[in-house]
């Protein structure tokens, strides 16, 4: 037996194919399998670091994915929060049945494909019934996949359109669009509190805002906001809607705490994985105003991760390094 584990880095995954619905199938099963208690997954782990003038903090999230039957581990460490130029994230895999380690890869591609995937199952499961229209905001690398994600998962949405101010980060959201989906077109917007306001659904995944922070209220009847961990809107807004959903309430209370209101209370009506399963509504009402907030979950990691290692391995790719020998 091989103790080597495959060290895959950011170049080896990036040009290896894996379809949004593929991942969203992916990242289903994900959730399915933690709803029916086969995998586990702990609150991740938060350390803000304490040098004031770094602004640096690191994560850390242990889970079992019980449909592969793989162990991951996922660290972040991140200095500053208005650039992604220290942004490190990797995520280690252990195959449970073999007791052997597999891989060591980057995490970017794998952060930026379960992320719009789990935007996509929220939408398909919260968006009012004939919800046309869908509104993104940032264009950051957790953001550039969002549009043709739900696409994918909502193909009856008519009307797309972006809020960004990054000229590189609205290109590549365009040609993302247009490389799934050749024949529809994005629409960019300035007036944001507007559209918002014409929007049945609204991803804000926005770093340091540079448009006025989203309120619940802006909404139309029945509009979906979903938060994916961003600084983009605006305190309290999870005490503003009718219905309030979260990927992990233990998560959301690690780093959503602004979203509470006055009273500081986080109450949440569902959590995704058991919408997912069935076992609770997306909304009450096709008139709900309803927020999201969507925190990373390893267990929607390890299957995306697994799925990209094993065709790099396949490929080629990478290196086999014996840690332990």
């Amino acid at each position: 037996m091989s103790h080597a584990m495959h060290i895959l880095t950011r170049s080896d995954l990036a040009d290896i194919e894996i379809s949004p619905a593929e991942v969203i199938d992916l990242v289903t099963d994900g959730y399915l399998a933690f709803a029916h208690e086969d995998s586990r997954c702990p609150v991740k782990l938060m350390m803000p670091i304490p040098k004031a003038e770094r602004d640096a903090v690191a994560y850390s999230m242990l889970g079992y994915d019980g449909s592969l039957d793989q162990v991951g581990f996922k660290t972040s460490y991140r200095q500053g929060s208005t650039s992604a130029e220290k942004y490190y994230t990797t995520i280690s895999l252990y195959d449970d049945v073999t007791g052997l380690p597999f891989a060591l890869m980057d995490c970017q591609r794998i952060g930026a494909s379960r992320t719009p995937a789990t935007t996509a199952i929220t939408a398909k499961h919260c968006a009012r019934a004939g919800a046309r229209s869908a509104l993104m905001i940032g264009t950051g690398i957790q953001g550039r996949n969002t549009l043709p994600y739900l696409l994918t998962a909502l193909p009856g949405l008519e009307r797309l359109r972006l809020f960004g101010t990054h000229p590189d980060g609205i290109a590549d959201s365009i040609a993302t669009m247009r490389r799934w989906f050749p024949d529809r077109e994005v629409e960019l917007v300035e007036d944001v509190p507007s559209a918002v306001a014409e929007s049945d659904i609204v991803v804000v995944a926005s770093g340091r805002a540079a448009h006025p922070k989203i309120r619940t209220e802006w909404l139309p009847e029945g509009g979906l906001l979903i938060s994916v961990a961003s600084k983009g809107v605006e305190s309290g807004a999870l005490g503003h809607a009718d219905y309030a959903i979260a990927t992990s309430t233990g998560q959301l209370g690690v780093t959503g705490t602004r979203m509470a209101g006055p009273d500081g209370e986080l109450v949440i009506d569902a959590e995704l994985p058991d919408i997912v399963a069935g076992r609770a509504p997306g909304r009450r009402r096709d008139s709900d105003r309803v927020f999201a907030f969507s925190s990373g979950m390893i267990i929607t990691d390890i299957p995306v991760a697994h799925a990209l290692a094993t065709r790099a391995v396949a490929a080629g790719r990478g290196q086999q390094v014996k840690l332990w020998s």
